[in-house]
């Protein structure tokens, strides 16, 4: 598609050809917002991420924006633009790839009511028991 890229910023590991084209495409990856529209908590066993940049000159508000996607142990994706949920997602995966490597967990994802914007929500995500 014309005036429409995406590239790959930063992955949590190294990867292959065939992984940053099915990466890159996110079209098929479940948006955590839709996800969350019929279950309080959505609980993800993540193994990787990308965060993309992307560049479409056909959106109607930013035509630069980012991605942030997430790969579970099943192999689904799930994509976001929100940075509250990637901030605290990012903390606890750095802290258990550093802390306790190679040892499976799970986040649990979730909406919260802003205390900025009267009636809205921002997801967020927290480690699982």
């Amino acid at each position: 598609m014309e005036g429409y890229s995406v590239k790959i910023r930063e992955s949590s590991r190294e990867l292959t050809a065939k992984e940053k084209i099915a990466l890159k495409d996110y079209s098929n990856a479940t948006p955590l917002d839709t996800a969350l529209d019929n279950v309080d908590v959505l609980t993800i066993n993540p193994i990787a991420y990308v965060i993309l940049d992307v560049h479409n000159e056909k959106s109607k508000q930013d035509k630069d924006y980012v991605k942030y996607v997430l790969i579970d142990t099943a192999g689904n994706k799930f994509v976001t633009g929100s940075e509250s949920f990637f901030t605290s997602f990012k903390d606890i995966f750095d802290t258990m790839a550093t802390e306790a490597p190679g040892e499976d967990y799970a986040i649990d994802v979730l909406k919260k009511p802003s205390q900025n914007y009267k009636g809205k929500s921002f997801i967020t995500c927290a480690l699982a028991l």
